[in-house]
C-alpha cells in the first residue's frame, strides 16, 4: 500500500464517525473516535464507573465493546453501505493487564478484508503508559442490505 492508498470505501472524517455514536452502546460507555489512518481506526474509552467491574478494574466486556465498535465501524468503512451491512459474528479477547483509571486506546487493523468475511484486530493500550491492556479479534460477515430481520436504520446525526 502506498502512502496515498487507503482500504476505506470513501473518505471518512472523524466528525462523521462521531455521528454514528448517537443513542447506542458506544456513547453509553464514552467511546470517542480519535484517528483514521489509511488502514486503521482508533478510539478512546474512559475507565470509570461505566466501564469497570465490581472490583474497580476495566471490565472485559467493556474491552469487547470497544473492539466490537471499532471492528464493526472499520468493516462498514470498507463497503458500500447502500448495498451491504457489516455484522459481527464472533469476538474473542485476551485481557493482559488491569487498568483502574484514565483512558484506554483501541487501535483496530484488518487481518483479512474479504468480500463476505472480514477479521479485525484491536490492540487496547493504557493511554497514560502505552502498555497493552488487551488484544481482541472480531470476525465480521458482510451481508446484503435487507437480509436481516427487524431491519432498523442506525441512529445518525451528521455534525
Amino acid at each position: 500500500m502506498s502512502n496515498n492508498e487507503t482500504i476505506w470505501f470513501k473518505d471518512y472524517a472523524l466528525d462523521y464517525l462521531e455521528g454514528l455514536r448517537n443513542a447506542n452502546m458506544g456513547v453509553h460507555v464514552g467511546i470517542r473516535f480519535t484517528e483514521i489512518g489509511p488502514n486503521f481506526l482508533k478510539a478512546s474509552m474512559p475507565v470509570d464507573q461505566r466501564t469497570t467491574q465490581p472490583f474497580g478494574i476495566l471490565h472485559g466486556g467493556a474491552s469487547c465493546v470497544l473492539s466490537e465498535t471499532l471492528g464493526s465501524v472499520s468493516a462498514w468503512m470498507t463497503i458500500d453501505p447502500k448495498t451491504y451491512r457489516a455484522v459481527g459474528i464472533e469476538i474473542n479477547a485476551n485481557h493482559i493487564r488491569a487498568v483502574t483509571q484514565g483512558n484506554v486506546i483501541g487501535t483496530c487493523t484488518p487481518l483479512h478484508v474479504g468480500k463476505r468475511i472480514q477479521v479485525w484486530q484491536t490492540d487496547i493500550t493504557e493511554e497514560a503508559t502505552g502498555k497493552r491492556v488487551a488484544v481482541s479479534r472480531l470476525t465480521v460477515a458482510i451481508i446484503e442490505q435487507g437480509t436481516l430481520s427487524a431491519q432498523k436504520a442506525p441512529v445518525f446525526v451528521e455534525r
